[in-house]
C-alpha cells in the first residue's frame, strides 16, 4: 500500500477524479486529496472526504500545527494531479507556491503525475507547451490529452484521458519507482497488424493483439517519454498519454511510421506487418464458383518497414525490431538484426495460443552489440519494462554518461 496525493484542480473534468479516487482506494492505497479552491466549485470536500476516509483541507492555514504545508508532500510516494489545469501547470512550472497544492508539489520528492484536461487552444499554446516541457525536463510525468468531446461542442485534443488508464500509468509511475531514464525522449512504437485488403470483405492478416506494443507505450510514458503509438487494428483501450496514429495497411503503417520516426530518440517495431498483399485488389467481393475452384491470388511483397528505418537511422537514434519466428528463431533473429541495421531485436516464437493475444511473452533481447539477455516467461508489461531497461542503458551510453551501459547479463 502507498501513500498517494490525488491533486485536482478547478476544471470541468474533477468529476472524473473521483472515479480516479476509487481505483486508488479499491486497489489498497492511501489516498490524500488535495483540491485546488477552484476544484470545490465542481465537486465539493464532502465528496472528496467521504471517498478517500480522510479530512480534506485546501488552504496551508487548515491545521496549521500539523505543518501540512510540507508533511504532505513529504510523507508521499506518488502524487497525481487530475485534471491538472493550464493555470496549474504553470504555477508548477514556475516554482510558486500560493496554494496547499502548489506547496505540496514543491515539498514532494517522490514521482510526481499531471494529466492535464483543458480546450485545445490553451494545450497548443506555446506558454503551456513551454511550462509542459520544463516540468518534463526536471523529471515530472506529463502525460499527453486524450483527444475526444470537450466542454460544450467543442472537440479536440486536451480531454483528461479515461480514469482507468491514469490510473494504468500511476501504477507503473509506482512501480518504477520514479525512473524517468525516458524523459525528455521522443519514442515511437508500433503495435498491431496490418491487414490487407482482398476485396472489400476481405483480408490477409495476423493475429497481433497489439498488446505488447501497448505495453511498451505505457513503461515509456510511466519513464517519461513522449509516445507516438501507430496501432495498426488494434481493439484495446488506449493508453493515457500518448499521441495515437490509427492505420489499417501495411503501406499505412509503412507511411506513418517512416514520418514520426524522423524526430524520435527512439523506434519500436512491434507491429506484426503482413508481408504480402494481393497484387490487385477485387472492387467487387469474390463468388465462389459454380464448378467449386478457388480463386487464385497473386501475391506482391510489402516493403519491410524495419529495414527502412534501419537504413536512414540517424546517429544515436536507437532501432529496436521484433522477430516473431516459428522455427530457428534465435538463428533468423540475428539475420534480421544485421539486415534491418538494429540496434535491438526481441525474438520470441509464435503460434496458436502461443503469444498472440496473450497477457504473457517469452523472449529473448539481442543485441547488435553482441549482447544477449533472455527472459524466462514474463507479464507483457514486464517484458516492455526489460526491453526498456536496454534501450535506456544505450541512450545513455551515446550520450556519454557513466552507468551500465554494454554490461548486459542473461537472465533465466
Amino acid at each position: 500500500m502507498a501513500e498517494i496525493v490525488l491533486g485536482v484542480c478547478g476544471g470541468i473534468a474533477a468529476y472524473k477524479a473521483c472515479e480516479l479516487l476509487r481505483q486508488f482506494t479499491e486497489s489498497g492505497h492511501s489516498v490524500r486529496v488535495v483540491p485546488t479552491a477552484s476544484a470545490l466549485q465542481f465537486v465539493g470536500a464532502p465528496t472528496w472526504a467521504a471517498l478517500s476516509g480522510k479530512p480534506v483541507i485546501t488552504e496551508v492555514w487548515d491545521d496549521v500545527h500539523e505543518v501540512p504545508h510540507v508533511r504532505i508532500g513529504r510523507s508521499a510516494e506518488l502524487v497525481v494531479v487530475a485534471p491538472a489545469t493550464a493555470d496549474l501547470l504553470a504555477r508548477a512550472a514556475h516554482g510558486l507556491a500560493d496554494d496547499l497544492l502548489t506547496n505540496t508539489l514543491l515539498t514532494a520528492t517522490c514521482p510526481i503525475v499531471y494529466a492535464p484536461a483543458m480546450h485545445t487552444e490553451m494545450w497548443e499554446n506555446a506558454a503551456t507547451q513551454a511550462n509542459v516541457a520544463t516540468l518534463r525536463a526536471r523529471g515530472a510525468i506529463v502525460i499527453e490529452p486524450a483527444v475526444g468531446r470537450l466542454t460544450g461542442a467543442d472537440t479536440g485534443k486536451g480531454r483528461l484521458p479515461d480514469p482507468s488508464a491514469i490510473f494504468a500509468t500511476a501504477m507503473r509511475v509506482l512501480r518504477g519507482a520514479g525512473r524517468s531514464d525516458l524523459a525528455g525522449r521522443r519514442v515511437v512504437v508500433t503495435a498491431g497488424g496490418t491487414r490487407e485488403p482482398v476485396d472489400p470483405v476481405r483480408f490477409l492478416g495476423n493475429r497481433s493483439s497489439g498488446k505488447q506494443g501497448y505495453a511498451l507505450a505505457r513503461a515509456a510514458v510511466a519513464r517519461g517519454a513522449r509516445v507516438t503509438v501507430i496501432a495498426a487494428n488494434v481493439t484495446l483501450a488506449v493508453p493515457a498519454g500518448i499521441d495515437l496514429v490509427e492505420v489499417g495497411t501495411t503501406e499505412e503503417l509503412r507511411k506513418a511510421t517512416v514520418e514520426a520516426a524522423g524526430g524520435a530518440d527512439v523506434v519500436v517495431m512491434a507491429a506484426a506487418p503482413a508481408d504480402f498483399r494481393p497484387a490487385v485488389v477485387a472492387e467487387k467481393k469474390i463468388k465462389k464458383q459454380d464448378d467449386g475452384a478457388a480463386p487464385v491470388l497473386e501475391l506482391v511483397t510489402n516493403p519491410d518497414i524495419a529495414a527502412e528505418i534501419g537504413a536512414s537511422k540517424r546517429p544515436g537514434q536507437v532501432l529496436v525490431a521484433f522477430a516473431a519466428e516459428t522455427h530457428d528463431a534465435l538463428e533468423n533473429a540475428r539475420g534480421k538484426l544485421v539486415r534491418k541495421r538494429a540496434d535491438l531485436i526481441v525474438v520470441n516464437e509464435v503460434g496458436t495460443d502461443l503469444v498472440f493475444g496473450a497477457d504473457d511473452n517469452t523472449v529473448t533481447i539481442l543485441g547488435a552489440d553482441g549482447s544477449t539477455v533472455q527472459l524466462g516467461i514474463l507479464p507483457k508489461d514486464d517484458v516492455a519494462d526489460a526491453i526498456w531497461d536496454e534501450v535506456a542503458s544505450r541512450l545513455s551510453e551515446q550520450a556519454g554518461d557513466d552507468g551500465t551501459a554494454g554490461h548486459h547479463t542473461t537472465k533465466p
